[in-house]
Formats: structure tokens, sequence, C-alpha cells
């Protein structure tokens, strides 16, 4: 009987290579952190009963013990390294399993294996242990402590079987479906898209428990969609009810009194220009000539915190919103509707209390003088921008003096700023028609043109002189805490990559110089590339070399608009910064009040630029959704695109005719082996050398389209 036993050992010895002894040996380490083990201890429990395998175990334990892996802390006694080392940081989730953890103080990412990972979800705040390094190995640590989860409500779609349901969900934040017990359904039914808070995650459990908190609605329908694409970037897509009831209690007459404390437009000729369907005329203009031969140019903006005290209810929502939300079909207001349509809103014919940049200016467009004044006005028109390029273009229609004017300054305007070194993207937006089920009918492009740069120009105007007002102060004064909109310069490495990248088409930047000479190269490059197949490839490229604007009560200037000072004032409907803005100013310059807390002001900051993030991204998201919406009907059919990404897996394909994107996924190009090159944005293959680089033409056939992940596959059309 023994020898058979020992004949068996020998063989299940053999079996076990160094490779998966040094497994299980760091396993078995990892189970018993900080505790002592013995070598006996370790032979019995990973049955290591040869010799072969104990001798093996041992020139394992001193290797691990010269790479500072384990400690001997008595004669054959061994422990865990850990150094004492744990850190805090932010877990971050792939869908490859390569989990990584960003630590607190900066430094290098730690790999966090998913067996390690103790159900840690995507930007959640996580304690680690961090192991000590071996030779050869990356850096690997283990999640000890979740301290705070980041989001624990998510978006998908439910399976409903008889006894349970699951939840799948779309995005890869999370690994596993929720498992929602019957009695935590809400009435939801499969097929569902609802919304579910987790509610446990049982450490030995595969899927976290959660329970149902709110039914969208049925999954394609678009209602649901957009509700969906709200709810998955933490959006309101419902606004709350004692918040529209405190707005329905404000009075829409203006008191006689409140009228003879401002300054009175009422009788200068003042219009609104907006996109056709806006409803929440955030700014009027006004212009007329002076006795002193001067331009008087009025920027009236809705005196949105006249209406709105801080503290008040519905500022606190206006706060946590931060921003309107304007996804393809519906606007997500920040204020209660009554305030952004009918009220605040500068309506025709009504007359509406205003805050206002008043600007005298001569012939040259040079600002001779201007005052910050709370006024009352009375539009006489609405415009809408197409009505108002008319005039611009055939020099006919209603107020077609004060139009033409206010254009031939805004150009003179455009062009100081130019030349002062703004950066000029021209950038169109795709807008689609959409019938009233939400679906979309046709797409098309909105351009840029003089109306809209009119009224941009006069914006941009009062933003700077209202940043100025406030932060320009005489030498040796410290100026008051206040709200800007702060631009920084392009990041160094990425402006040489964008140089060296635009070289492949035969163009040159600047990548070094002052801060004038490397945006009039940006700006030279924009103009060589007007109208050239490259075009929107290389805008691309060279919008993501450039940072993004944010708030802060820091000032750095605003680089991509080239001004020192600069600050948003001119949307207090629809942005909390420019409610903020609206109340220092009053409280400085009417008040002449003592500044404000700089610590308080740049949370709100910081917030103010995440929302606005959040919102951009749900937009894109909307879109990209009608997208994939418009192209499931076209299904086979051929289009012209231009490669718009090269990735390791796959090319992704602008449609030049709708400029629809979708992917060509590289298991599809097989007529060879193709490999990745960054540096270059291209895949090249291994044998015939053919290339695929960004920005070539290319022609695909639309291979499938799926809704649920907003994802388009093209087929290579040769």
């Amino acid at each position: 009987m023994g020898k058979k036993k020992e004949k068996k050992e020998k063989k299940a010895g053999k079996r076990m290579s160094k490779k998966e002894l040094v497994k299980v040996l760091l396993d078995l380490f990892h189970q018993k952190q900080g505790e002592v083990l013995p070598l006996k201890y370790i032979f019995d429990q990973l049955h290591l009963t040869t010799h072969p395998l104990k001798m093996l175990c041992i020139d394992i334990l001193h290797e691990l013990q010269e790479d500072d892996y384990i400690n001997e802390t008595d004669k054959n006694k061994f422990k865990l390294n850990t150094h004492g080392v744990e850190m805090t940081g932010t877990f971050q989730r792939k869908s490859n399993g390569k989990n990584s953890f960003i630590p607190d103080d900066g430094g290098d990412p730690i790999f966090i294996a998913e067996r390690n990972s103790a159900h840690a979800m995507a930007g959640d705040k996580v304690k680690i242990a961090f192991y000590a390094k071996r030779r050869g190995r990356e850096a690997e640590g283990e999640v000890i402590e979740i301290l705070e989860r980041a989001n624990d409500t998510f978006v998908g779609t439910l399976e409903v079987s008889k006894s349970y349901a699951f939840l799948v969900t779309e995005n890869r934040t999370l690994a596993n479906d929720i498992f929602i017990p019957k009695d935590k359904l809400k009435g939801g039914k499969s097929g569902d898209k609802a919304i579910v808070k987790v509610i446990e995650w049982p450490d030995k459990a595969k899927n976290p428990i959660g329970q149902v908190i709110d039914i969208l609605g049925r999954a394609g329908d678009n209602n649901t969609e957009m509700h969906a694409i709200l709810a998955e970037y933490g959006l309101p897509y419902t606004y709350p009810t004692a918040v529209e009831k405190a707005a329905d209690r404000i009075p829409d007459e203006i008191p006689a009194e409140e009228i003879a404390r401002r300054e009175d437009f009422r009788q200068v000729t003042t219009f609104t220009i907006d996109p056709k369907d806006a409803k929440d005329f955030d700014d009027a203009l006004s212009i007329r000539k002076l006795e002193n031969g001067l331009w008087e140019v009025g920027v009236h903006i809705a005196d949105v915190t006249h209406y709105v005290k801080e503290g008040s209810i519905i500022d606190k929502e206006a706060e946590k919103r931060a921003t309107s939300v304007y996804l393809v079909d519906r606007t997500i207001p920040m204020l209660p509707e009554r305030l952004c349509d009918y009220i605040c809103s500068l309506r025709p014919d009504e007359e509406k209390l205003a805050y206002s940049v008043i600007f005298q200016m001569n012939d040259k467009a040079e600002v001779i003088n201007s005052r910050i004044v709370h006024t009352v006005i009375k539009s006489n028109r609405r415009f809408t921008y197409e009505e108002a390029q008319q005039t611009i273009e055939t020099g006919e229609g209603d107020y077609k003096e004060e139009i033409l004017e206010l254009d031939r300054l805004a150009k003179l305007l455009r062009e100081k700023r130019f030349a002062a070194g703004a950066i000029n993207f021209d950038r169109y937006e795709v807008k689609f028609e959409i019938d009233e089920k939400g679906k979309p009918i046709s797409v098309y492009f909105k351009v840029s043109k003089d109306a809209n740069k009119l009224v941009e120009e006069f914006m941009l105007l009062a933003n700077r002189t209202v940043a100025e007002r406030i932060g320009r102060v005489p030498k040796g004064k410290k100026a008051k805490v206040f709200p800007y909109r702060i631009h920084d310069l392009p990041d160094p490495e990425k402006l040489d990559n964008l140089a060296q990248f635009i070289a492949r088409f035969g163009y040159k930047l600047r990548t070094s110089g002052t801060k004038v000479d490397v945006s009039k190269s940006i700006n030279h490059l924009l103009d060589d590339i007007q109208g050239k197949k490259e075009e929107n490839l290389i805008e691309t490229v060279s919008i993501r070399a450039m940072q993004k604007a944010r708030y802060s009560v820091h000032n750095i200037g605003h680089y991509g608009l080239a001004f020192d000072y600069y600050t948003h004032f001119t949307s207090p409907i629809r942005r909390y910064p420019d409610m903020m803005v609206h109340r220092l100013l009053t409280k400085y310059i009417d008040e002449n009040g003592r500044t404000v807390s700089e610590k308080k002001y740049e949370a709100l900051c910081e917030h103010s630029s995440a929302m606005e993030q959040l919102a951009a991204n749900a937009e894109r998201s909307s879109i990209k959704y009608k997208q994939v919406e418009f192209m499931t009907e076209r299904l086979g059919q051929v289009y012209d695109g231009v490669i718009s990404g090269v990735t390791e897996w796959g090319l992704y394909v602008e449609l030049n005719e709708n400029k629809c994107e979708g992917m060509i996924p590289i298991r599809d190009l097989d007529d060879d082996y193709y490999e990745f090159d960054e540096k270059n944005y291209c895949l090249r293959g291994r044998r015939k050398n053919r290339t695929y680089s960004l920005g070539d033409p290319i022609t695909i056939r639309v291979a499938r389209a799926n809704l649920e992940k907003k994802q388009l596959d093209f087929a290579l059309e040769e």
C-alpha cells in the first residue's frame, strides 16, 4: 500500500512546474497576509510531500526573499513583506481585466488583478496593500478596503425570469450583471430600461445585488433612451416639483420702484438673435448713435439673480445642476421652465429686467468707455440667426441699418482679436432633423455664419469687460475673488506631436516662441487646410492638442481667445457660473461689498467645470445614439469617408455625407497581419506593407448597427 501511495505522489510531484509552485506559494502568502508561516506549515498546506518538491519550494522561498517579496522572520519562518505600505487612491476598471489603481499623491498607476479587486468599481476610492516589487514584474496591489463608492447606481436593461432578475449593463464599468431579487423589481419587466442601485456585493458572490430605483421605459423607445443617457451620466431627467412650485410663486409684473432704480432702455432699438428653436433668450443687443458721434452698443443679459436669490430652493437646484443640458431632441434646463422660457427670457414687446454692459465705441470699433448697469429693456423684435443672416447678405429687412452697423463693428472686433493671437476654430456641428416620435429623418450641418459671429463678438466683449472690471486692479492692490473662465497654453508634448503629424501632409507649425507666435502659427495652419480633404482631420487633431477651458478663481487668462481676463456673464439662464458672476458684480460694484471666500468659490468653479464636462459627454452620447439609429435604416449601403481614428483594435471612419462615425474591426482587415503604429497614427500590413493612416479617404459598407452600445460597424468596400 505504502509503495503505491508514494508512486502516486511522485507522479503528482512531477506535475508541478516551478511556475505553478510560485503561483500557489504567492497565493498562500497573500491569503495569510500578516501571518508568519513556518516551513513545515507551508509544505502541509500545499501538499508538498516529495523531496524534489520540497527542495524546489525552499529554492523559490530564497528567491522571493532576495526579491524582497517575503521576509524570513526566524529560522525557516516566513512572512509576506508588504512594507506596511497601504495607499489610498482611485480604482479604475478596464474591460480587459487590467484594472489599475491611481494613487492620491500622484505616482504611477499600480496593477490590480481582478482576483485582488474586492469587487471595487470604476472610480471608487479604495485603500490597497502594495505588494513588494519583484524583479521583472510590474508592481501589484490588492484592494483591502473600499472607502467610498463612486457610483452605486447603474443603467441597463432588465432580464426577468420566473424567480429572479438581472440588470444587464452596457457600459464597461461593471464586469458583472446585477442580480435583482423579485421583490426589488418595482414592477419592471424584461426589456425595460431601469436604474438600479447596488445594495450589497457579498464577498463570495459573483454578482452584486441591487434594487430597481426607477423604470425608464421600454428599451429602444426614444424617451427611454434619452433618459437612460442622462441617468448614465448621473444627470437629472426630471425637474423637482417643489422647485417648480417655488418658481410659480414668482410674480411676473415689475414693480414701478424697481424700474425707477434702473437705467431705462425701453425706448432704444433692441433685438434678440437666437437659434430658430430657442425659447430662452439670454441676451439682447441695442444700438444707437449718440450726439457725441459715438455708437452706443448695449449687451443686455437676463437679470436672473434678481429673481433667484442665493440659497433659495431654486438656487440650490441650479447650483447642483450647474448647467442646462442640450440633448439631440430636448433641453434639460438648469432653472424651472417658468423662469427660463417666460419670466427671465428677453421676449419681444415685453418689459424685462436686464444686467447690461453699455459700450461707447467709435467707427473703428474701439471702446472709448463702458459701464456695467442694471437696466429695464423692451425688445423690438426676435430674429433667428437665419433672418439676421439674410439681412446681412441682402442689406434688406427690419432694422437693417442697426444690424449692418453691428455686423461691421463685430468684424472689426474679430479682426483685432485674431491680430492679438486668438485661435480660429471654425467647427460645424452635426444636427438632426427629428420627427415628433424622436426619429432622425435627416442630418444637417450647423455652420457659424456672420450673424452668429456678430452675436459672439459682442458676448466675448461683454464677458471680457466684466472680467477686466474686477480683475484688473492698480499695482499693489489685490483683486477681489471672482470666477474666471481660464484656458491654459497647449501641452508642449502634444504640440510637438501635432507638428510631426501635419508634416506628413506638408504643413509646418511653430512649437516654440511667444504665446502669440505659436497661436498665429496654428491659425496659419487652420487657414491653409481650409477646403482641403484633410481639413477636418487636422482640425480635430489640433483641438486634441489644446487644453480644455474651465472655471477658476485663479486667473491665468484665456489662451484660445487671447484675452488676459475672461469670464462668463452672458448666459445666466443656462449656466451657473454666470449667475455667480452677476451676484458678485452686484455686490462689488453696487454695494462696494467685501471680497468672498476663495475656497468656497473655487469649489463652485470646480463643480461647474465638472458638470459642463458631463453635459458635453451626455450630449455627444445622444448624438451618437441618433447617428446609429439613423444608420440602422441604411445597412448594406456604401459611403465614402475618411479615417478619423486608428487604434490597435480597428479603424474609425467618419462618413463624409453625414459625419456618422463607425469602426472597421481589425479582424475584418484579413488580407494581411496589421500592426498598429502609434506614433504615425496608422495600421501597417506586415507582408504587403499596405497602410491605413489617419485622414486617408476610404470607402465602406454599413455592416452592423448596435443601438444598445451606440456602435456602428463598417466593412471595407474594395
